[in-house]
């Protein structure tokens, strides 16, 4: 049993000792929680004092930036007031000056509607003063309501023709100012590049001599000779009394060359009988083609053109001896060729093709002693024959308006002949035709009313016409020049151009007495 108490006793005794431990435990613990209390009671009385330190000084920053923005707000609106004050100042003195201008504006209308009122009036009077002398004037001169139309309708044409005239010269300014400076430029650079001496041949040639012996020689026994010469060549030799002189007379400038030649060659050998001069004649001819073909190959070199068929390097040997109006074709074939050629390289064309058209153009007066027609023809059925291209042969039917030109490259060579041909000097006409021309040409301007009288001068290159200033007004006179020059081109053929020279012309006289 003793074990069993022992056991209670000791088991009593570890209760016991675990409720003092718990109990001590416990109260080390409240210990430890009340100092901890104590502890974050001091804490937060700390942190509330540091609070209350840091949110005084923080008030104090505030105030601090609030007194020094409210300072420097203050400054500002004091500039900013001062501005204003500056500004309204500026705006009622404008306010004031517009308030002045207005004032004068208004002073200016109530004076400008014054003298309305007064011109107003004045108007009024003047209307009815022109009412009273209209009826007048109509009184005075018996006039009726158709006769005032008339007049009225007149008077509208007579404006109408003014404005025309006035159109019309600016017109042709502008159109002279645009079209007429290139066209010239183009013209006087062809032309400057180009240049050339003209030559006048007549129908005669003439062979000197050593001595009056020779005449005698030349006409020979009977006049066989002579008549050997004329026979063979087709010309006609005239001596007469003119010394040591002997004159070829033809219409063919072959032929002529060719008497020459054999005339020289005659007199420098001094044999002078049949036989020897048939000889002569042979060797003169020959002599005569050789130079033809020489000459054909040297319009050739000369203008550049290529590929032409030798026969019609032959026949353009020929036109050596060949004169239009005393115009030597062959030189006026070359200068033609040379000026196309020109004008199509300004232009931008084919200049090659415009110099064979140029030189070809007369080809026709090679043939015209062999064979019937018109050059043009002629050189269209040439230049057909030997294969020549469809633009060639066009430039050559068109060059003289037979046929419309279709072709910028015939317009160019039409331009290019009656450039050569209206040189000062170029061509030679007959006395006879040229007065014609210039009486037909007076004729045309003294068909036109109001014209009083017409003079031809310059050589038939400017008419001037005299007009009736009663008749023909300044305004007319424009329109009656364009009326004059076309019917000039219309009835009138004439190298170059005409210009028309029209003169008003009013005088007044008296005598003091």
């Amino acid at each position: 049993m003793e074990w069993y108490w022992g056991l209670v006793i000791g088991l009593a005794c570890l209760v016991v000792g675990i409720l003092v431990g718990v109990i001590l435990r416990r109260k080390v613990a409240e210990a430890k929680i009340g100092s901890a209390e104590r502890q974050a009671v001091e804490i937060l009385e700390n942190a509330m004092r540091q609070a209350e330190t840091r949110k005084k000084e923080a008030l104090l920053e505030a105030k601090d930036e609030i007194f020094r923005q409210r300072s420097e707000t203050e400054a500002d609106l004091k500039e900013r007031r001062r501005e204003v004050a500056h500004q309204e100042r500026r705006i009622q003195q404008k306010e004031e000056a517009i308030d002045r201008k207005v004032e004068a504006l208004e002073r200016k209308e109530e004076a400008l509607a014054e003298r309305q009122r007064e011109l107003d009036a004045l108007k009024e009077q003047i209307s009815q003063q022109l009412e009273i002398q209209m009826a007048a004037l109509e009184k005075i001169a018996g006039m009726s309501a158709e006769e005032a139309k008339a007049e009225l309708l007149a008077r509208k044409e007579q404006e109408i023709a003014h404005s025309m005239a006035r159109k019309l010269s600016e017109y042709e300014a502008n159109f002279r100012e645009e079209a007429d400076e290139k066209a010239k430029e183009i013209l006087s650079l062809a032309i400057q590049r180009c240049a050339a001496d003209h030559v006048s041949e007549s129908a005669i040639s003439v062979v000197a001599l050593p001595n009056e012996d020779m005449k005698g020689r030349i006409i020979g026994r009977e006049g066989r000779n002579i008549r050997t010469i004329e026979t063979l060549i087709g010309v006609e030799l005239i001596i007469d009394d003119t010394p040591e002189v002997i004159t070829v007379s033809g219409f063919d400038p072959v032929r002529r060359q060719i008497a020459c030649i054999a005339l020289e060659k005659l007199v420098s050998d001094g044999r002078i009988h049949p036989a020897r001069i048939e000889e002569t004649v042979d060797k003169a001819r020959r002599e005569v083609e050789n130079s033809m073909k020489s000459a054909g190959d040297k319009a050739v070199f000369e203008t550049g053109v290529h590929g032409l068929n030798p026969e019609l390097i032959k026949l353009l040997g020929r036109l050596k001896y060949r004169t239009s109006y005393g115009q030597n074709v062959l030189r006026h074939s070359i200068e033609v060729s040379l000026l196309a050629g020109v004008i199509a390289d300004e232009m931008g064309l084919d200049s090659m093709l415009a110099k064979r058209a140029g030189l070809l153009h007369d080809i026709g007066k090679a043939m015209t002693a062999e064979i019937e027609g018109s050059h043009v023809n002629i050189g269209v059925e040439i230049a057909k024959k030997y294969h020549e291209s469809k633009e060639v042969i066009h430039a050559i039917e068109a060059h003289h308006g037979d046929v419309e030109a279709h072709s910028a490259i015939a317009l160019i060579v039409q331009a290019a002949d009656a450039i050569s041909a209206a040189r000062p000097g170029a061509r030679r006409e007959n006395v006879e035709n040229y007065i014609k021309r210039l009486q037909k040409l007076e004729e045309i301007a003294r068909q036109f009313p109001g014209v009083d009288s017409s003079f031809a001068i310059q050589a038939g290159r400017e008419i001037r016409v005299m007009v009736k200033p009663d008749q023909v007004s300044d305004d007319q006179m424009v329109l009656m020049a364009h009326e004059i020059a076309k019917k000039i081109e219309d009835d009138l053929e004439y190298p170059g151009q005409i210009k028309v020279h029209l003169i008003r012309d009013t005088r007044a006289a008296d005598y003091a007495k």
